[in-house]
């Protein structure tokens, strides 16, 4: 016999600047639709707590590979606010200075601020070290002045499987370049992505970054989950 929860029910449908949103809750999950392609829901959040956690173990060890201690107050950008979970987890620990996300869907800002995903990233929105940027990830990285300690970046499916094809220029030469320039000197990039590529280790040492490794996070079934991670050069 079905129930109410075998069909999806549509919160919010929006056309946005890349195409059309959609917030659904189906059962107790929120679900997050992009062009028709599913891209998180509110299942877990292991993957997304990992990538923070993984940057911050990498940033530590690039450090002490230098020869000093931790830095006090590391900046994270996160990129892609999603469900909110990388958020919420990097405003949980102390270690952050401040926490930059920075989301180019009006809509999933909406849906944190004032929405049905308030209830999972309000404490960490009202946390004075967090700020959220309305912007391109691609194009900001691009152009901000700004500096970062650690880049978390969780806006696609991984550097093989985009949401959309503008989003391919992150995993460029060009846009490594551009990641690496708003590193700190021995600052870490950590990649989420659904499945491992050997292909984009690669890509990052050509971009120049050292200490390159693939850390898998075990998931219930099929291809693990990965962080790919690599530093700037001191």
């Amino acid at each position: 016999m079905s129930t109410p929860y075998d069909i999806p029910e549509v919160l919010d449908r929006r056309e946005g600047p890349y195409g059309e949103v959609v917030l659904r809750r189906h059962g107790s999950l929120l679900q997050i639709i992009a062009n028709g392609c599913f891209l998180m829901d509110t299942s877990d959040g292991r993957s997304e707590r990992r990538l923070v956690d993984a940057a911050l173990a990498a940033l530590d060890a690039a450090d002490t590979h230098a020869g000093h201690g931790p830095r006090q107050d590391p900046h994270v950008l996160i990129g892609g606010l999603g469900v909110g979970f990388s958020l919420a987890h990097a405003a949980a620990a102390p270690r952050w200075g401040r926490i930059t996300v920075v989301e180019r869907e009006p809509a999933v800002i909406d849906w944190h601020r004032a929405g049905p995903l308030a209830e999972l990233s309000e404490r960490a929105l009202a946390d004075p070290r967090a700020k959220i940027v309305e912007a391109d990830l691609v194009t900001y990285v691009h152009e901000t002045s700004d500096t970062f300690d650690a880049l978390c970046l969780d806006i696609d499916n991984g550097p093989d499987w985009t949401v959309t094809e503008g989003n391919g220029g992150l995993y460029s030469p060009t846009g490594l370049r551009d990641c690496a320039r708003v590193l700190t000197p021995g600052g870490v990039l950590a990649v989420w992505s659904a499945q491992p590529s050997t292909d984009f280790e690669g890509t990052l040492r050509n971009a120049g970054f050292q200490q390159v490794r693939t850390e898998e996070i075990p998931v219930a079934r099929g291809v693990p989950d990965v962080v790919h991670l690599g530093v700037r050069p001191g």
